[in-house]
């Protein structure tokens, strides 16, 4: 029966690559024929193109014949991009034309009707689909529920249908390899083989395994909010990308890329999921770290590095003093002192010309504060400035007497004089005039730095009022709340300032210092964006997110996370989604939740969630593997040769080994022990590299979202992580691991540990 069934399916696949062959070939001539279009109009274009200049109506005429040719262009060059993008889908249909049947009657049908589903839709002609889209509404029967009465999302409402049958393909080279029919949204045979396979160093596409509860994260078009707490391996990332997907088929035409941004945890991986979106026929949106936009927007200042901010989070009150700079309390205190500034304390620098005061702060102070009450900070900015370019046109008069005016004039040459009257485009009846136009000519220009100096704001010193402000915060902020004294934050202000002499800010005190500036300066924020992705958002500040609320306004927001692997902010999610409600309208507000781990084998999820206070809420996926292993050694010689024996093993049979340590200092050192001991491997130093097959080192904190085949985690001795503060970090190590997670301990295994039961993983000492 089932040798039956596959034969007939194949027969249904032939016919369909048939009729794909067929339409590639059919593009690939359009291809050709629009590109010698292009190439004959652009040939002929001179020939074409009626050039006449001598009257008014041969003007328009010419213009006319160019806009005509210009038009032309366009539409053929429109073609072949149709074209082109059409037989790039097929060419990836052909090697695999869909993934799934599924068979299904709608109310009052007397037959059941056939759908295939794969990456993109597919007709033979018009209306008669061969494939539907994945992204398709009719496709979401798939995904939404199993055999029996599955509802879905129509353009018109909901709508429910019996689906029948549900069948599941694994197609290689035009052949089917597997058919299984299943009762499952998605079968676990499909899941197993998906998941079995080696890791890579790029991120793949999850379509044919989006599991139920991925598919409400993928198509939820209503939600301001969409908040996805899920646990290490649940696939959230996978699934938001597959959003993206998503919403750009939904919204084709409205939405483009370029409107949608994600915020990722680190440059590495970006690179690691930079092919998911292209994969799926679609462009890249917008991606970057929270430190490149901070960077970005200040470019004359240093912003602190992922591994300065790790590091700098163990010493002294760090931890306190980034409570109180990361709550909602410092984001209301910088607001409360900006509306503070429309009133006074608002600081100002000279504005200078030729190492001498032109317009002194003490008269543009006087400026501003001279209109009433009703103005806000954009509006007194905007009538300050065009005070002072009223200031600087009056003061030309009187820098034209000046000697070095006068020196200037004399100095010209006749060819500077020639492109100063074309210019001004001005005919000089006398001498004296024309000293005078000269002159006037030589200042305008010279007051341009001035001018631009007005309307950049530089007469602004955001550098005094962010020391000011961070002086002011005692005014506004219970200290003790945050269990610091007024000495404790001067010290912290202090600390401030130095940085910033030096030209740099921590990635706290950068979030800060844009903030007050986008408000002194009245800053509406990116209006274009409509879509914000935030990956990792356990890691963010609610300062942070209150600040790229308040710079993307009209986006709509979907958050990501694992809030057990919180390593800078050791936020908790009740904490996080109530600071969050304050944001967003809690109607258009959503959360969902997902517990299942699919990365790692079932050993693996069962001890990494032990070593949570709560990790018994994640499920573990069935796929059989290995027991972890821990290895207690006495001194790091024997480490060291464990860790190289296990690397060297590691690589035999995966293709992907991490040896995560906790620092970068630990990893140089490591590095170069390794090195010595004749084990080669790629140390990943910053988030700018690439990831590479191999043995690869890595610090824990660009080890964020990536996956390997196999983990080493090196020194989890007590001596290294000693501190509760340190569980979800240790956490977040070992759930990289797919198939084998090593855990080396240099002496004493660390405390974060002894919660695990023992029946979970072997010891090797």
């Amino acid at each position: 029966m089932a040798d039956n069934i596959k034969t007939q399916e194949q027969h249904h696949l032939d016919h369909v690559t048939k009729e794909i062959k067929a339409a590639e070939k059919d593009f690939s001539s359009k291809v050709k024929s629009t590109k010698r279009d292009i190439k004959g109009i652009n040939d002929n274009f001179s020939n074409d193109v009626r050039i006449k200049t001598d009257t008014y109506s041969g003007m328009m005429e010419t213009a006319m014949s160019i806009r005509q040719q210009q038009q032309m262009l366009a539409e053929r060059e429109n073609r072949q991009e149709y074209a082109a993008k059409q037989l790039a889908t097929l060419t990836k249909l052909e090697k695999n034309p869909y993934f799934a049947r599924i068979d299904f009657k709608e109310n009052g049908e007397a037959k059941p009707e056939t759908i295939y589903i794969g990456m993109a839709s597919f007709t033979d002609r018009p209306d008669h689909y061969l494939i539907y889209d994945w992204r398709a509404p009719i496709s979401s029967i798939y995904y939404n529920g199993g055999i029996g009465d599955v509802t879905y999302d129509t353009p018109d409402g909901e709508q429910t249908v019996n689906v029948k049958l549900k069948r599941q393909f694994q197609i290689e080279g035009g052949k089917i390899k597997t058919v299984f029919d299943t009762e499952e949204v998605v079968g676990d045979q499909m899941l197993l083989d998906a998941l079995g396979g080696h890791s890579d160093t790029k991120m793949k596409s999850i379509v044919t395994t989006i599991q139920k509860e991925q598919n409400k994260i993928i198509r939820d078009t209503s939600s301001d909010l969409l908040f996805v707490q899920g646990a290490a391996g649940s696939g959230k990332t996978a699934a938001v990308l597959q959003r993206v997907a998503y919403l750009l088929y939904q919204y084709s035409g409205k939405l483009h890329s370029g409107q949608i941004i994600l915020f990722s945890p680190n440059q590495l991986f970006n690179d690691y999921i930079n092919q998911v979106l292209p994969e799926l026929g679609e462009q890249n949106m917008v991606q970057m770290t929270f430190y490149q936009y901070s960077s970005h927007r200040l470019p004359s200042v240093e912003v602190e590095t992922l591994s300065q901010r790790f590091d700098e989070q163990f010493m002294g009150n760090a931890r306190k003093i980034n409570d109180i700079k990361g709550s909602l309390d410092f984001f209301r205190a910088v607001t409360a002192y900006a509306n503070h500034l429309n009133k006074e304390d608002m600081r100002f620098k000279n504005l200078m010309f030729q190492g001498k005061v032109l317009i002194p702060k003490e008269k543009i102070e006087e400026i501003y504060y001279s209109f009433n009450e009703n103005y806000n900070l954009r509006n007194r900015l905007s009538a300050t400035k065009e005070s002072l370019l009223k200031i600087l046109n009056r003061k030309v008069h009187t820098e034209m007497k000046k000697d070095w005016v006068e020196e200037a004039v004399q100095n010209l040459t006749k060819e500077d004089i020639q492109r100063m009257h074309a210019d001004a485009e001005e005919e000089i009846e006398n001498a004296d005039k024309e000293f005078k136009f000269l002159a006037r000519q030589i200042v305008i220009k010279s007051f341009r730095k001035v001018q631009r100096q007005i309307n950049r704001n530089h007469f602004l010193s955001i550098n005094n009022q962010f020391v000011h402000m961070m002086r002011s915060i005692p005014q506004i902020i219970d200290l003790k709340a945050y269990d610091l004294t007024e000495d404790d934050w001067q010290q912290v202000v202090q600390h401030t300032i130095d940085r910033l002499k030096e030209g740099k800010l921590s990635i706290d005190d950068a979030s800060a210092y844009l903030y007050l500036y986008d408000l002194m300066t009245g800053k509406r924020g990116e209006r274009e964006i409509r879509y914000l992705f935030i990956d990792e958002v356990q890691d963010y500040s609610a300062f942070q997110l209150a600040f790229l609320k308040f710079n993307f306004p009209r986006a709509r927001f979907t958050l990501l996370g694992d809030l057990n692997q919180a390593i800078f902010t050791h936020e908790n999610s009740h904490k996080l989604l109530n600071e969050l409600g304050g944001m967003f309208d809690k109607e258009k507000t959503k959360v969902v939740q997902l517990t299942k781990s699919y990365r790692s084998t079932a050993q693996i999820t069962d001890f990494t969630k032990e070593i949570l206070d709560n990790g018994e809420a994640i499920e573990a996926f069935n796929r059989d593997g290995e027991l972890p292993v821990v290895s207690i050694q006495k001194d790091e010689q024997r480490a060291i040769e464990f860790l190289k024996e296990q690397a060297n093993t590691n690589v035999e049979e995966h293709e992907t080994t991490a040896i995560i340590g906790k620092t970068l200092e630990e990893c140089e050192q490591l590095f170069e022990d390794l090195k010595a001991a004749g084990v080669r491997t790629t140390f990943i130093r910053t988030e700018n590299q690439r990831l590479v097959n191999g043995i690869i080192i890595v610090p824990s904190f660009l080890a964020k979202g990536l996956e390997f085949d196999s983990i080493i985690m090196w020194d989890a001795s007590k001596k290294n992580y000693a501190d509760e503060d340190d569980r979800q970090l240790v956490y977040t190590i070992c759930t990289r691991a797919m198939h084998r997670l090593t855990i080396i301990s240099v002496g004493e295994l660390s405390p974060l540990f002894d919660k695990v039961d023992k029946s979970l993983y072997q010891i090797e000492e």
